[in-house]
């Protein structure tokens, strides 16, 4: 569960050493018109700030356009990206105490997304990563925009900034492993990096893992096992949203899933009650909103979410048994071409970094 109990105002930060300011930092391959939409609105934001960018050899005009809005770019092979690596080398490079993250086609949905971001850190002195929601693009599909809705309200349900903290009994110690990776999965171990923003001193005890996915969640149970604070912040949103063709979300859940295994061990139940019970919760928002509406609509509204749902959970029975799964399957069946399955055993003990608690 969340920490709701009153958090006193920062008084003694995070040190910064000799970096200063703010600096948002973008991966970026081919970002083409979603990048500059997302640079534009950058451009707008009250708050002041470093603009950094790591190119993996785009084909396109992404560097030429980044470095038109005044960003430093930092240009690595396309063979060199990783998820967590690459995270890595942009907080390295980046001259800001905190560096905030966006993807490519994550555009800030205001000007003052950046300034709501760094206000979550004044929620408490041990705050060390922040995040915010996606927004469904306008011509997002209403599966697409439920699923979103959906799963965002659960981490919020009345509006107001979340923050997660271990209790020192669940955190790993000389007797203890800690609280099991399993047992954060879910929204007390969520986190977006495609929506966040890092406290430098704290990334420099906890860095990123270098893997090739879910880099996020992986940083998000480090810190938390580390003794730092998470926090939710749902008025800082950024329009974020893909409408797949069915193979490309049947491929993107395989990978989300295998990257679900991969960190916790978690293995999607592949019974019928647990689909229906999938089916139904999926179904619930959409019924809601169409309760009035024709019936023709409500029909098609439906059958445009089961499909989606069907299509998601095929994805996620198949990427959390990635690892049954010969190689030259797994590519295949990867939206990214990833063949391999690196479990990474976070539970067991010295697994995650031995930290008495945030630096004072």
């Amino acid at each position: 569960m969340a920490d709701t109990a009153p958090i006193p105002p920062r008084t003694d930060p995070l040190p910064t050493g000799s970096r200063r300011g703010v600096t948002v930092a973008l991966p970026v391959r081919d970002g083409g018109p979603m990048l500059a939409r997302t640079l534009e609105a950058l451009g707008r934001q009250t708050v002041g700030h470093e603009l950094l960018v790591c190119d993996s050899g785009s084909r396109d005009d992404s560097v030429g356009q980044a470095r038109s809005r005044g960003a430093r770019v930092v240009e690595i092979e396309p063979g060199d990206f990783n998820h967590g690596a690459t995270r890595n080398l942009l907080m390295d490079r980046a001259s800001g105490a905190h560096v905030a993250f966006l993807t490519q086609d994550a555009e800030p949905a205001d000007e003052r997304w950046l300034e709501r971001l760094l206000a979550g850190f004044q929620l408490g002195q041990d705050i060390a990563l922040v995040y915010g929601p996606y927004l469904p693009r306008p011509d997002a599909s209403p599966a697409v925009r439920w699923e979103l809705e959906r799963w965002f309200s659960t981490l919020s349900p009345d509006g107001r900034p979340r923050v997660d903290r271990l209790k020192d009994t669940e955190r790993p110690s000389a007797s203890s492993a800690g609280i099991p990776a399993m047992a954060l999965l879910g929204a007390r171990g969520f986190f977006s990096d495609a929506n966040a923003c890092v406290a430098r001193a704290a990334w420099e005890r906890v860095p990123f893992r270098e893997v090739a996915y879910a880099e996020d969640r992986v940083i998000a149970l480090d810190m938390l096992r580390g003794g730092y604070a998470k926090a939710y912040i749902p008025d800082a949103p950024v329009w974020h949203s893909h409408d797949y063709s069915t193979l490309e979300h049947l491929r993107r859940s395989f990978d989300e899933w295998r990257g679900l295994r991969e960190v916790y061990g978690w293995r999607e139940p592949a019974s019928a009650r647990h689909l229906t019970r999938q089916l139904r919760g999926a179904l619930g928002q959409p019924r809601n909103e169409l309760a009035e509406s024709g019936s023709s609509r409500r029909a098609a509204a439906y059958t445009g979410v089961t499909r989606h749902q069907l299509v998601r959970l095929t994805g996620a029975l198949l990427g959390s048994r990635a690892d049954r799964l010969p190689a030259w399957v797994r590519r295949r069946l990867s939206l990214e071409g990833r063949s391999s399955f690196s479990p990474l055993e976070l539970d067991a003990r010295g697994s995650s970094p031995a930290i008495e608690g945030p630096a004072q």
